[in-house]
């Protein structure tokens, strides 16, 4: 079983931010509990190679399921993912900014979206899919998604500005940014970076730094549970407790303690995996 992050081929590092496989085989008959996805600083294109999934979107109750391949953009709401007994995905995590790029999908038309993805790349995806449900290992999978991306990248739509620094230092975590000081950066006004920004990242700059803020929070309290929340609001540059439980409530409408009751009992649980961070 398998819950891991691999570093893509250094010519496709520019667009992908890394690949995820997620492998888990349950036995016949084993009730699997959903798994409460949070949101957090990715646009992902999925492949579903073996059984697909069902997810369920809290607000609004939508059901969606069946799909083989999947994309979606940035999430701001907890979605309830349903998965089967033999699963396996494929993920590939673009940076914030290179699916407008290959695409030219404005990246608010993919917020809290869940579609089916030959309706973007066509039919010609599914062998990609069918060349991951072949391949005999993870190694081979990697081979499979990198040759895709290369494809993408030869036939991009849009070029490279300077408004896509502004997620990079953001991601980066390294220092605190103001809207002024990424503005300069890309050589904008603070509107003319929060539309370009928004255009390829599909929120404006303040919500996604709170969403890379509370993933990390997320991910930290997963890799080091033994840590009290007051050192993971510090450490992942919350002002106080409260402040991180503000976060939590705004984004999975949970307190951080209660929304980790629900995590502890998700399906990689039971294989003694977490999502905390992995690096191939």
């Amino acid at each position: 079983m398998l819950l891991k992050d691999f570093i893509p081929a250094p010519e496709v590092c520019e667009f992908v931010q890394l690949y995820r496989i997620v492998h888990l085989h349950f036995e016949k008959g084993m009730v699997i509990p959903p798994k409460a996805y949070p949101p957090r600083p990715e646009h992902c294109l999925a492949f579903y190679p073996y059984d697909t999934e069902t997810v369920r979107f809290t607000g609004s109750g939508k059901l969606i399921r069946n799909l083989p391949i999947v994309l979606y953009g940035q999430f701001t709401e907890v979605t309830q993912r349903m998965i089967g007994h033999n699963f396996l995905v494929f993920q590939i995590i673009f940076y914030p900014g290179a699916l407008y790029r290959l695409t030219g999908l404005t990246a608010a038309e993919l917020n809290n979206q869940y579609i089916d993805a030959e309706a973007v790349f066509s039919s010609e995806i599914r062998l990609v899919n069918e060349q991951l449900y072949d391949a005999k290992s993870y190694p081979e999978m990697l081979q499979v998604a990198n040759q895709f991306v290369r494809g993408l990248i030869r036939h991009q739509k849009k070029p490279r500005l300077l408004t896509d620094n502004a997620w990079h230092l953001l991601l980066s975590g390294h220092a605190k940014f103001s809207l002024d000081q990424l503005a300069r950066e890309a050589c904008l006004s603070t509107k003319q970076l929060e539309r370009r920004f928004k255009e390829r990242t599909g929120v404006n700059p303040k919500l996604y730094e709170r969403i890379i803020r509370f993933d990390r929070a997320f991910r930290l309290k997963n890799s080091k549970p033994a840590f009290d929340w007051l050192r993971i609001a510090i450490e992942c540059g919350y002002h106080d407790y409260q402040h991180l439980v503000r976060d939590y409530k705004n984004f999975t409408g949970l307190s951080p303690t209660a929304f980790h009751e629900i995590e502890n009992n998700a399906p990689e649980r039971k294989f003694g995996l977490s999502e905390g961070y992995y690096k191939e």
